[in-house]
Formats: structure tokens, sequence, C-alpha cells
């Protein structure tokens, strides 16, 4: 098992940066592929950014596909979000979850267990 929190959320003006981590603690973190998803008010949790166990693979929604980048550090067991050019709509509650047998990796019901979430807020 293992357990999540994430921080790095705040509030910041559009064209803005911030960089969200996600901290695992319990078994090993690199035993997991890890995502970030998010969820605004009313809305659906929807997918965000995944990388796989080693890092090797990354990929990020089409909404956030070149401002927005995930890695990973293992030996840390963190892996953090780095937001960029920051819009009113990314506006939402930023989750970061972890699976062990993901295979697409934008699907939220691959991922096992998740984090309690950071509010991330983008003023216009």
């Amino acid at each position: 098992q293992v357990q999540l929190v994430e921080s790095g959320g705040g509030l910041v003006q559009a064209g803005g940066s911030l960089r969200l981590s996600c901290a695992a603690s319990g078994r090993t973190s690199s035993s997991y592929a890890m995502g970030w998803f998010r969820q605004a008010p009313g809305k659906e949790r929807d997918f965000v950014a995944h990388i796989s166990r080693s890092g090797a693979v990354t990929y990020v929604a089409d909404s956030v596909k070149g401002r927005f980048t995930i890695s990973r550090d293992n030996l840390k067991n963190t892996v953090y979000l780095q937001m960029n050019s920051l819009k009113p709509e990314d506006t939402a509650v930023y989750y970061c979850a972890a699976g062990l047998r993901v295979v697409r990796g934008n699907i939220r019901y691959e991922y096992d267990y998740w984090g309690q979430g950071t509010q991330v807020t983008v003023s216009s």
C-alpha cells in the first residue's frame, strides 16, 4: 500500500506557474505508475498527466500539452507536475494517483491509490 500527499497548490495569476509535488510513502513508489488528475467544481475528475514507473514514458492531456510537464524522482519517492502559462480554466483540485496495473494511464479507474488533493486557483 502507498500513501500520497500533494503540495504546492495555491493562488496564481493567469500566465503564472506552479509546481505541484506528490510525496509517496509506504511501498516503494517506483513500483507504481503515477498520474495527475483534476476536478473543478461540479465537474468530473479529469486526466491531466501520466508517468510510467521508470519515468521513461510520459504524456499529458491535450488541454495542457505544451504547458504542463510531469516528472518523478524515485529516490525521493516524489512525482511533480510543473504547470506553466496557467489559465483560469486550470482552476481545480489536483489529485495525485498511483497504480500497479496501469495500462492506458488516462483512465481514472486504473489507479489504486489517491491523495487528498491540492487546490489550484488561477485568477484572470
